[in-house]
């Protein structure tokens, strides 16, 4: 029974999803949990959390609608089969008697009897009454956009004319996104070597190094993938680079670098010493495992953008890359989870944060430099708004408008949106040190 239990993969995501609600990420819980079931299942697994995830606000209306009363907070498990029971009958192709005979067994097998004859009949009831319970879950935006009220509130009010897109991309499923090292090869040659292994890929537009993929596949798979000649990188990553207007021999800094993708396109676009460092040690192992398959190096170092300290702070550089914490909610359609996890309370203390370390690390630049100010953010008050704070505030620093094709004018630098042009949500703007 005990090992039924562990390769079930209902039964793993209902595990998982109990610790996501407990407010642990996705990334992390499947680090560990897909190592519970079969190499076949694990996409299932995947499939069945992100998507509950996504969709969870929605779900959960839909469930309240069903229950004549809460499930009790310490059945976590039992609520997870509920939302996977009707994840699965609303989103997925599997046949409706699977869904709920399979959803029904995962409660057996986790010893919830009591459980068993409930989670049957609310999934056949939804069957029964599927279209009333959508429609009255649609009737109330926070439920068919899927996303907490503090975050819809403040999304509407920042893009009051691209709000409904925004909340619609959310929910997409991401496109797989590459970046070719144009160091090694043209990005026409590597759609030449995806066609000979019948890979299908189309350029995006306006990111002269980026592909999207026809379907997803393992990266490990790509033609050149351990040769460095090309990355997994949504589009919008890969504005940062170019902007850093990079010139070989110059002094560059990476100030919050893990994972090291735009480290890597840094060094890839030009031969500049580059400097990356990232407030967490653990995590710069992955800067030196991409720059290592990439071929390039770079000086790696801990520290805290924050309170620069150490060498590496008493150096002078010609370009920085800054790219902050932040609360992410440009990404969520790759990372659902954010809706759940994130909080509005979290905003203030991330804009503090950020503030802190623009102020902080404004020394370093050289006189006539270059710092590249980035978030995966969609909120003015961590985009826009702290640049305009900054630049009032710092009397040697001047914004450098960005002049492109993508992406929305702000009040100071640009933004792209998610779904727009394949990318994600993304935000830059260009300070110079007068």
């Amino acid at each position: 029974m005990k090992a039924a239990v562990q390769g079930n993969p209902r039964v793993v995501a209902a595990q998982l999803l109990r610790q996501l609600a407990a407010g642990r990420s996705i990334s992390d819980l499947l680090e560990q949990g897909l190592d519970a079931v079969a190499p076949r299942d694990r996409g299932l697994v995947q499939e069945f959390c992100f998507g509950v995830a996504r969709w969870r606000p929605r779900l959960e209306r839909i469930a309240g609608q069903l229950l004549s009363k809460p499930i009790k907070p310490r059945e976590g498990e039992v609520q997870a089969l509920i939302l996977l029971g009707l994840y699965q009958l609303i989103y997925m192709r599997v046949a409706p008697h699977a869904a709920v005979a399979e959803t029904v067994e995962a409660a057996r097998l986790l010893s919830k009897t009591w459980a068993v004859g409930l989670i049957n009949a609310l999934l056949r009831r939804f069957q029964r009454e599927r279209e009333a319970l959508l429609a009255a879950a649609d009737a109330d935006p926070l439920s068919r956009y899927a996303v907490p009220g503090w975050l819809y509130q403040r999304i509407r009010r920042d893009w009051p004319n691209h709000w409904e897109a925004i909340l619609q991309a959310t929910n997409e499923h991401p496109p797989m996104s590459l970046r070719v090292n144009l160091a090694a090869n043209s990005r026409e040659q590597y759609l030449a070597l995806l066609a000979a292994s019948n890979i299908e890929a189309t350029p995006i537009p306006q990111v002269p190094c980026g592909l999207i993929l026809g379907k997803p596949m393992d990266a490990t798979e790509l033609p050149g993938f351990a040769e460095g000649r090309v990355s997994v990188q949504d589009g919008g990553a890969q504005l940062a680079a170019p902007l850093l207007d990079l010139r070989p021999g110059q002094l560059v800094l990476d100030a919050c670098a893990a994972p090291g993708g735009k480290s890597g396109h840094i060094l890839e676009t030009a031969p500049v010493r580059l400097t990356a460092m990232d407030l967490e040690p653990r995590r710069l192992e992955r800067v030196r495992h991409n720059l290592a398959r990439l071929g390039v190096t770079a000086d790696i170092v801990p520290g805290d953008a924050a309170d620069p300290r150490g060498d590496w702070a008493a150096r002078q550089y010609d370009r920085i890359l800054l790219d902050v914490p932040c609360s992410a909610t440009g990404v969520m359609r790759r990372h659902p989870d954010i809706k759940l996890l994130r909080r509005d309370r979290d905003i203030a203390a991330l804009v503090r944060t950020q503030g802190h370390i623009l102020h902080a690390v404004w020394p370093l630049l050289k006189p006539g430099g270059r710092l590249l100010y980035a978030t995966c953010s969609l909120l003015a008050d961590e985009n826009e708004g702290q640049v305009g704070r900054f630049l009032a505030q710092t009397a040697d620093a001047r914004e450098r408008p960005i002049e492109a094709e993508w992406g929305h004018p702000r009040a100071a630098g640009r933004q792209t949106l998610p779904g727009e042009a394949t990318m994600d949500g993304f935000y830059y703007a260009c300070l110079e040190k007068i």
